[in-house]
């Protein structure tokens, strides 16, 4: 960390007697509007093709990143018209994904995405089906951390 960067997330700070203030103040809410409830578009590892109404909108970047991409896998690529900015998730950020519709955290270096939670079927026996989808619902839970054992 530099002392011109917050520690988490590299947001620019401003320095004394520094020259284009607003240049360094815009570059932290870009990344501030991006971080704040972070949402993502979808995990991909090549950069999809962009116009302006796209501008603000955030992706998961894969494995195995491609093109503007390479080297930055797992980080969150926001577009900003006419090029990207990445950010590198901290210990405990949560993201949702809206393709597909998932949660994810990130923890101890990874993103863990929440498993699919099978409803129970009313089969033969509801008592292990109900069973099973309670166990199920609280693997989830414990896997965004929400609940621990």
């Amino acid at each position: 960390m530099s002392l011109l960067q917050t520690a988490r997330f590299d947001l620019p700070l401003l320095a004394v007697s520094q020259a284009q203030k607003e240049v360094t103040h815009n570059e932290a809410l870009v990344k501030i509007d991006a971080l704040l409830h972070s949402v993502a578009e979808a995990r991909l590892s090549s950069p999809p093709v962009l116009a302006d109404e796209h501008i603000g909108q955030c992706w998961l970047i894969g494995d195995a990143a491609t093109g503007d991409w390479i080297g930055k896998s797992d980080q969150l690529a926001i577009w900003i018209g006419n090029d990207w900015r990445f950010i590198s998730p901290a210990e405990g950020m949560n993201l949702r994904l809206k393709a597909p519709n998932s949660d994810a955290v990130f923890t101890r270096g990874n993103w863990i995405f929440a498993p699919t939670i099978v409803d129970p079927a009313g089969g033969a026996v509801i008592d292990v089906e109900a069973r099973r989808a309670i166990i199920s619902l609280l693997d989830h839970l414990r896997t965004i951390g929400y609940v621990t054992r």
